[in-house]
């Protein structure tokens, strides 16, 4: 499988906060054998995010885009307005069950803004900033990001109860 991660920070823009929860995904990916293609930190900024989303997914060199921050309720916090602007079809459910498995733990949970969906064969998820945060929506994609990739490429995929 092959990853995007994009960070959504303006400190980690400007080189003044170490992008951890990039770092996290980073690890995951390279334990699962997934082949991160390319990794960015952008501003909190709608242009430079939906830019980044629209030229990554549309190029065919990614399966899965992962972002990392600006999904909470500050007015700075546009990630969800941008990756939606940039979907072609919604996927409520990936966003609901990142927040739901987190909830009973860590009840702010509640207040991510997250989504998720596809654009062409490509699937995007925004995670939250934390490091803990994505760890946590991390172990969730685990249980089913690989049959999602394999259905976005029309890979021959058998479907099984249970």
């Amino acid at each position: 499988m092959r990853i995007g991660i994009l960070t959504v920070s303006d400190l980690g823009a400007t080189g003044q906060r170490p992008d951890t929860s990039g770092d996290a995904i980073q690890q995951w990916a390279g334990a699962r054998g997934y082949e991160v293609v390319v990794r960015s930190v952008v501003p909190d900024e709608t242009g430079g995010i939906a830019g980044k989303l629209i030229r990554w997914a549309d190029s065919g060199e990614m399966d899965v885009i992962l972002t990392t921050g600006g999904t909470g309720l500050t007015a700075r916090d546009i990630t969800p307005e941008a990756t939606t602007a940039v979907l072609e079809r919604p996927a409520p459910g990936i966003a609901e069950a990142l927040r739901v498995s987190a909830a009973p733990r860590f009840p702010r949970a509640w207040l991510s803004r997250g989504v998720a969906g596809t654009r062409g064969k490509t699937l995007i998820v925004n995670l939250p900033g934390s490091t803990n945060g994505v760890r946590d929506g991390l172990a969730v994609l685990a249980e089913f990001i690989d049959h999602a990739v394999d259905l976005l490429s029309e890979s021959k995929v058998t479907h099984t109860d249970g």
